[in-house]
């Protein structure tokens, strides 16, 4: 049968987005959890050369690594308009010519070799009465057998007119700052639709407790966003997840948003875009990310439980994330550059009660280590003062070292200031009028999830302002 194994873990942000994509979809999968299941975190770090990357999705044999939805649509046969799976063979005349019309119309589909696949020879039999006819093409589980160009055409609508959504703005970045925007541009009788590059909730989904958001004493950055999310669907937002904005531009009085799940057209635009973790760019840094590596603490600290763990860092996200990796981890050696930490006072005060604690102050990290087999095996530090090295051996290693804002892409659009934020007057109001931004991505932003629905709303009265 046309199997897909999907290898991830329920804290995975891009496991729940593909999870999300395939089941909205009604595509069936076998989940199967890394965590528990030793067997299956081998398999992943065979596939994907030592590197524990998840989602690591099979279909029908052939191994996808954290595919993104288009290249799911791609592969799975997903179009707007119904799911297209062609079974066929490549030395079929009739199987070539479908797939030709089918690719120069743009529309997705998935093939599977009758020849290769015996499950697939017995359903192509079953489905034209023991006869093995192909091309059998099965649109939103509806078989043709063999249909010419026309039929495909009119089942597929291809060539049809179809009438485009124009949206009153369309949001781009599903964090705390482009919910609630979308929150209050409903509530002011506008339609918004949210493109989200991973999954809702941005950053904060990757934030295992939050204890300073008002109204909750301590909630979970997902269970926080995804009320978020849930609001705004409930005022009639819509949001799309696993689209990735490639360009933005000004048609007439509408602006124009090239994806790479197509186009989309809106009359105001919101970047609430957020921000990635800043890497060190040391010696081995970019071999070992991934597989010693990482920049999120609930993501990937499960993999560490017993073991001994470097976090880098002086800030809030350093001490907060590295007192949660104490509670499973062995060991957590936190080192930070500066003579003091940087971080709020009641997380500088827990970590004397933390006994499997240690801290290295004033340590500058100047080179990844790696053992004889090329994995990760510690970090070498040096005294900033000094000048004097030492080695700290490890399993893995945690940077906690500040953002960067996720502007590349529209950095020839719009004004940014030199270290890539976004500059704005007023409202959110951006140097193209129309188009605002809020969040993270912002100058003078506060990288807090309180201080990002403020962001939003403060963009949301600029829309408004706009309209009016």
């Amino acid at each position: 049968m046309n199997t897909i194994q999907f290898f991830g873990a329920d804290w995975c942000p891009d496991c729940q987005r593909a999870k999300a994509y395939l089941k909205e979809n009604k595509i069936d999968f076998n989940f199967v959890d890394v965590d528990l299941d030793k067997e299956a975190t081998a398999r992943v770090e065979a596939i994907n050369n030592g590197k524990r990357i998840i989602p690591t999705i099979i279909i029908n044999d052939k191994p996808f690594t954290n595919p993104d939805n288009a290249i799911l649509a791609n592969t799975l046969g997903i179009n707007k308009n119904g799911r297209v799976v062609l079974y066929g063979a490549n030395w079929c005349p009739d199987c070539q010519r479908a797939k030709s019309y089918l690719q120069d119309n743009h529309i997705n589909f998935q093939f599977i070799e009758v020849d290769k696949h015996d499950w697939a020879a017995k359903l192509v039999e079953e489905t034209n009465k023991g006869k093995r006819i192909i091309p059998t093409i099965f649109i939103d589980d509806v078989a043709y057998t063999n249909p010419d160009n026309a039929i495909l055409k009119d089942v597929l609508s291809i060539g049809h007119e179809t009438e485009k959504t124009v949206y009153d703005s369309i949001i781009v970045g599903a964090g705390a700052a482009g919910l609630t925007a979308s929150i209050y541009i409903q509530r002011d009788r506008f339609n918004s639709l949210i493109l989200e590059k991973k999954n809702i909730g941005g950053n904060a989904f990757l934030t295992e407790k939050i204890e300073n958001y008002p109204g909750f004493t301590s909630i979970s950055g997902p269970e926080l966003t995804q009320k978020m999310a849930e609001q705004a669907k409930t005022y009639g937002a819509k949001i799309e997840t696993g689209v990735s904005v490639n360009a933005i531009q000004k048609t007439g009085t509408t602006f124009s948003v090239t994806t790479n799940m197509g186009q989309y057209e809106s009359k105001t635009i919101v970047l609430a875009l957020g921000s990635t973790y800043r890497k060190l760019g040391i010696p081995n840094e970019a071999d070992l990310i991934g597989a010693g590596i990482h920049f999120c603490a609930t993501c990937d600290g499960a993999f560490y439980r017993d073991k001994e763990i470097i976090v880098i860092g002086g800030g809030n996200s350093a001490l907060e994330e590295g007192v949660f990796l104490a509670k499973f981890c062995k060991k957590v050696t936190i080192v930070n550059r500066g003579t003091e930490f940087t971080a709020s006072q009641t997380y500088i005060e827990k970590l004397p009660s933390i006994k499997n604690i240690e801290t290295y102050m004033n340590k500058e990290s100047v080179e990844f280590i790696k053992n004889e087999k090329g994995n990760f095996k510690g970090l070498k530090i040096k005294d900033v003062e000094s000048g004097e090295t030492q080695e700290l051996y490890a399993d893995g290693a945690f940077i906690f070292i500040g953002l960067i804002p996720n502007t590349d892409s529209i950095k020839d659009f719009i004004q940014l200031n030199e270290q890539g934020f976004i500059t704005t007057t007023g409202l959110a109001e951006t140097n193209v009028k129309g188009i605002f931004a809020a969040g993270d991505c912002r100058e003078g932003a506060i990288a807090q999830v309180a201080a990002a629905t403020g962001e939003g709303v403060l963009a949301s009265y600029g829309v408004r302002q706009y309209f009016s």
